[in-house]
């Protein structure tokens, strides 16, 4: 598909589609306003952001905590995500017609997904969902849900939809009109509507196209880190995921203790949007606020980064033993 037939719409939903016995016991630590941490290990389920591959996280198991992602439909090994029209050298006509595994896929079947593995880890010891950009719309709807199941929803540098209803209408906000999320029309190789999904071809070797998205993701990074990031993401992403209604609910999301991680340099929601985010939440149930941290770190943390990001989740409540 041409790049001049992408509208900016197009553009933002891509960037806003972009970018893991016996049972265990104990008496648990206490926590203000009466919730208490169970004992057993801690297990953190990650949900991933756009275009991202499930998998935990390395460096929290090695301080002794569970970890295990969410195999998203669409985005597990077995779904297709990547044909021969993907390697080199690419066959442009294919990738713009190909129909997408991700076709007809939506905001329920992740958070179901998500659920399941939930259900699945809850009797082993306090649960932290953990979700960054795009997954924080499925963190919403799995507090909604579950609440009784998750000690403590992580949001790192996540959409949080209170007032407006999907991440598309905060990206149309005054707070979100920074966003770089347009750069991502240059990598857009198919119309939507042709393949059910939003494609975007991350092993371009278009030197402009790939700077602006280097500016979107993680500006921090070294050429060598940036690329090795590139390389592990999906090509394709739900076309509808990012304008659902995700809104949360104060009788049961907000019931859950929260954690929201800002990040400082990020360019895909803005630190301005990621406050308005706060901000409302906060005002939906002001007895149970975010607890606020913040790294200096783009939308992709960094190596470096990223660890900053850990030493933040091992300090949690629900990680004391």
């Amino acid at each position: 598909m041409a790049k001049a037939g992408i509208s900016r719409r197009t553009a933002l939903r891509a960037g806003a589609a972009a970018g893991g016995a016996a049972l265990a016991g104990g008496s648990g630590v206490a926590l203000a306003g009466g919730r208490r941490v169970r004992g057993g290990v801690t297990t953190f389920v990650v949900v991933t952001g756009a275009s991202g591959a499930p998998g935990g996280i390395d460096a929290l198991s090695l301080r002794g905590h569970r970890t295990v992602g969410v195999p998203l439909p669409g985005h597990r090994a077995t779904d297709a995500q990547f044909a021969l029209d993907h390697q080199c050298p690419q066959d442009p006509a294919s990738l713009a017609t190909r129909p997408s595994p991700l076709a007809g896929i939506g905001l329920d079947d992740y958070a179901e997904a998500a659920i399941r593995v939930v259900r699945a880890v809850a009797g082993f010891g306090p649960v932290v969902l953990y979700g960054g950009s795009m997954g924080g719309a499925v963190l919403n709807r799995v507090g909604n849900a579950v609440p009784h199941l998750v000690d403590r929803m992580v949001y790192d540098t996540a959409f949080c939809c209170v007032d407006l209803a999907c991440p598309e209408d905060y990206l149309a906000t005054p707070e979100g009109s920074t966003s770089l999320a347009g750069a991502l029309a240059d990598l857009v190789v198919a119309d939507p509507a042709v393949i059910g999904a939003v494609r975007v071809n991350y092993r371009t070797a278009d030197r402009e196209a790939l700077a602006g998205l280097k500016e979107l993701l993680m500006a921090g990074a070294d050429d060598a880190e940036f690329h090795g990031a590139l390389a592990h993401l999906h090509p394709d992403e739900s076309l509808t995921v990012g304008r659902e209604d995700s809104r949360v609910r104060a009788d049961t999301w907000g019931r859950v203790p929260r954690t929201f991680i800002r990040h400082t340099e990020d360019r895909m929601i803005p630190l301005a949007l990621q406050d308005r985010m706060i901000a409302e939440a906060d005002r939906l149930t002001p007895r149970n606020r975010f607890d606020v941290r913040t790294v200096r770190a783009g939308h992709q943390a960094t190596e470096e980064e990223f660890q900053r990001i850990v030493g933040v989740l091992d300090g949690l409540p629900e990680c004391r033993r």
